[in-house]
């Protein structure tokens, strides 16, 4: 599979038992439908995201991709809860395309990230 950003190779990488893909060039990964949740309930997995944020915003230019899997148009995505993430995702296969750095950040969900949550619900 090649990287949807940078068009390298993909790598497959195993934390218990959950399968990803992740950029041999520059480490952002892929995650086939729901693996990114259910990675993210499980301690250490922030690990697998070993690619550094700063770089990755040089990815966030490129925003028009296609899947790797089948190639359909991908859709920008912000996480709820932390709208500082972007994410693409797969509106066909529902895989999602995740950026060095934001995994963990994803992981991370910080006390902001939590305060800006509740405020953005009140005013709703």
């Amino acid at each position: 599979m090649k990287c949807p950003k940078c068009s390298s190779a993909m790598t497959q990488v195993v934390y218990q038992g959950i399968e990803i893909d992740r950029c041999t060039h520059c480490a952002g990964l892929w995650f086939d439908m729901l693996e990114a949740e259910d990675l993210k309930k499980l301690s250490g997995s922030e690990a697998i995201d070993i690619g550094r944020a700063r770089l990755s915003r040089q990815e966030h230019q490129t925003d028009r991709i296609a899947c790797p899997k089948d190639s359909a148009a991908m859709l920008r995505m912000v996480v709820n809860d932390q709208p500082h993430i972007w994410y693409e995702a797969c509106p066909v296969c529902h895989g999602t395309y995740f950026d060095a750095g934001e995994f963990k950040d994803f992981k991370a969900e910080t006390f902001m990230d939590i305060v800006r949550s509740v405020f953005s619900r009140e005013r709703q």
